[in-house]
């Protein structure tokens, strides 16, 4: 690689690191996982930078690398094995910490957590809507399917989310309302 192009690599991977790793945090709830696919998105990225660059579409693209990274990881063997259903053996109740049941009630760390339990294809049509505030043509093209795909994908992302969102809050609430 060129020594200007290298460096002008360098200066997208800099300002765009931390973005792509909360975009990968988004899909997958995981900040390890996140580091990971950011990480595996930029050496993507590194090896396609000239022909990117020329493009004007690093951003997109970008975007696209991740996704597909982490649908790439999402198939491999032993994370269909992983019986990831968000409850942690002999975790200590919510209530016996004070600190522990503040932030358990942020409507952020419930988002976060509604995020991980619906379906991947409807969480990355989500994210990239709403967090990422793509347009559906541009959702549809990171995605590979139609818009009508995203439409649906999104409409029934937040149905699904929502209703996440409110079983989720309705197993906090008798737990913040208790008192010790």
């Amino acid at each position: 690689m060129r020594a200007e192009d290298d460096a002008s690599y360098r200066e997208f991977a800099r300002a765009k690191a931390m973005s792509l790793r909360r975009l990968a945090y988004l899909l997958c709830g995981d900040w390890h996982l996140a580091e990971d696919l950011a990480q595996t998105a930029l050496i993507k990225m590194y090896r396609a930078w000239p022909k990117v660059q020329r493009k004007n579409t690093v951003d997109n693209y970008a975007r696209q690398v991740l996704l597909r990274c982490w649908l790439d990881e999402r198939r491999k063997p032993w994370r269909s094995a992983e019986n990831r259903d968000g409850k942690v053996p002999d975790q200590p109740g919510i209530d016996l910490d004070p600190a522990l049941a503040g932030s358990a009630t942020g409507t952020r760390d419930l988002l976060l957590r509604a995020l991980t339990q619906i379906p991947p294809r409807q969480r990355a049509a989500v994210v990239l809507r709403h967090w990422a505030d793509l347009s559906i043509a541009e959702v549809a093209a990171a995605l590979r399917c139609s818009e009508g795909t995203v439409k649906s994908q999104t409409a029934r992302g937040l149905e699904a989310l929502r209703a996440v969102v409110e079983r989720l809050d309705a197993e906090i609430a008798p737990v913040a309302g208790r008192s010790v």
